[in-house]
Parts: C-alpha cells; sequence; structure tokens
C-alpha cells in the first residue's frame, strides 16, 4: 500500500519528502543549538585582582581567574556569562542554582568542601601580611595579637585572623576596603593572599601605602566550585583545564598576569 501510495501521488511524494526533510532538519537543528548556545553562568567577585576586577578602561571583567573562565567555556563549547556577586554570596547563589560555576580565587578547605565540590587545584598561593610603610613593629604574625587587622569577609584571611589572639578583626565586603582602611589608619595590618596584595602594591596605586611582611603562611590551592552533587560538571571541568594545560593556553594565561 506503501509503494501504491508513492505510485499514484508522486507530487504528493515529493511534497511530502520535501516537507519532512524540511522538518527534520530543523529537528536537527533545534536540538543541536542548546548545546552550542548553552549558557555557563559563573559567578565570581570582581573586587580581587590579579584574579577578578573591573578592567579600568571598559565595563567587562578581567583579571587571571576571568582569562581562565572564557578559555573553560571555549574548551567546553559553552558561552560564559559572568555573573558579579558577593564573595560570601558565591556559596549560597551555588546551591540555589542560580549559577553552574564559581571561580573566584576561593580556597579548597574542608568546610567548604562540605557544601559544594570543586575542581582540581588551578593555583596554589599563600596568605601574607601588610602594614604601613613607617610600621616596624609588626614583623610577623606573632605581632599581631592586640591589633586591629583588616580583612574581607568569607576568606581564609579573615578566618587566620579571627585565630590571633586578642586581634580586633573588622571585615569588609572586598579586597579593595581593608586596603584603604590600613592607609586610613583604621586597622594596623591586612591579612590577604600574597599575589593580591603584591599586585595592589604594584598595579593599583599601593605604591607607598603598604609593605608585605613576615613569611607566607599557609600555602593554599583555589578551585572552581559548583553545587553539592554535581559531579558531572565538575568532570566536564577538569577535562577542560587538563585540556588547556595540556595545549599551552593555561601557561599563555598564567605567563600573562604572574610573568614566567
Amino acid at each position: 500500500m506503501f509503494k501504491r501510495t508513492l505510485l499514484t501521488l508522486p507530487l504528493a511524494a515529493v511534497l511530502g519528502a520535501s516537507l519532512l526533510s524540511g522538518c527534520g532538519d530543523k529537528k536537527a537543528e533545534t536540538a543541536s543549538a542548546p548545546a552550542q548556545q548553552q549558557v555557563l553562568r559563573i559567578g565570581t567577585n570582581p573586587t580581587f585582582a590579579p584574579f577578578e576586577f573591573q578592567s579600568p578602561n571598559s565595563s567587562e571583567l578581567t583579571g587571571f581567574d576571568m582569562d581562565l573562565a572564557r578559555a573553560l567555556g571555549k574548551e567546553m563549547g559553552r558561552k560564559v556569562e559572568l555573573v558579579n556577586l558577593g564573595f560570601d554570596g558565591l556559596i549560597p547563589a551555588l546551591g540555589a542554582g542560580n549559577i553552574d560555576l564559581a571561580i573566584s580565587g576561593m580556597t579548597i578547605t574542608e568546610a567548604r568542601k562540605n557544601a559544594v565540590d570543586f575542581s582540581d587545584p588551578y593555583y596554589t598561593a599563600g596568605l601574607i601580611i601588610m602594614v604601613r610603610p613607617d610600621d616596624n613593629r609588626i614583623k610577623g604574625i606573632n605581632d599581631l595579637q592586640g591589633k586591629k587587622i583588616g580583612v574581607q569577609i568569607g576568606t581564609t584571611g579573615a578566618n587566620k585572623a579571627l585565630t590571633i589572639k586578642g586581634a580586633e578583626v573588622k571585615q569588609f565586603n572586598n579586597a579593595d576596603e581593608p586596603n584603604l582602611e590600613l592607609a586610613n589608619k583604621g586597622v594596623d595590618a591586612v591579612i590577604n593572599d600574597q599575589p593580591v596584595i603584591a599586585y595592589y602594591l604594584v598595579s593599583q596605586g599601593g605604591e607607598g601605602k603598604g609593605k608585605m611582611v613576615g613569611e607566607i603562611m599557609e600555602a593554599e590551592l583555589y578551585g572552581i566550585a559548583a553545587k553539592k552533587g554535581n559531579q558531572a560538571l565538575i568532570k566536564q571541568v577538569n577535562e577542560a583545564l587538563a585540556a588547556l594545560k595540556k595545549s599551552g593556553e593555561y601557561d599563555k594565561i598564567y605567563k600573562k598576569w604572574f610573568g614566567a
């Protein structure tokens, strides 16, 4: 009967085949479009130069983490949308499904691993103390007892400061505010990640406003966070990160921000 219909209705068959072919193309196009255009929403707190900060010449977010996020998205075949959030709001946003990933100089800690899943480490950092240039009283962590310390809320620098006996810890929403508070003599010292303080002193107008003292404390591993249980996405991120390292793209981004 099927052959008969084809023989008796050649024009209808041709038209039908054409229509079916068109529908098939459209379905294929629709099926492939989400994979090509699927947005990867990545949360960050852009007050942590040189990892993430507002470009002085445009509205674009820039920094080591931002370049890495875009490179990861390209490797994964997904369009990256960067979402500006407070640092202490990143993990709740992951839990609520408002963002897919968080990349914001986030140290991998046991406490955070209870709330999110982390990628393989992508950067090793450590904490350092910054004081005013004319302050020779503070030479290390032991000299901070009873002093006022400025930190960014929710960071490992804040956690470290809170362990110092008799210290008054003033917590701020971003990494810039403690530096300003130090310059205005509102705190005696700032504790933050060494590359962040170094970049502030060299490239963000901090020259003459502070100096680093003591040794780098507690080597820290930065990771990219996803919602707890989303191991499929973490696997994709790890594979993309490994591919970027193998191709040399990771080294290219690293040298751009930190040198050889």
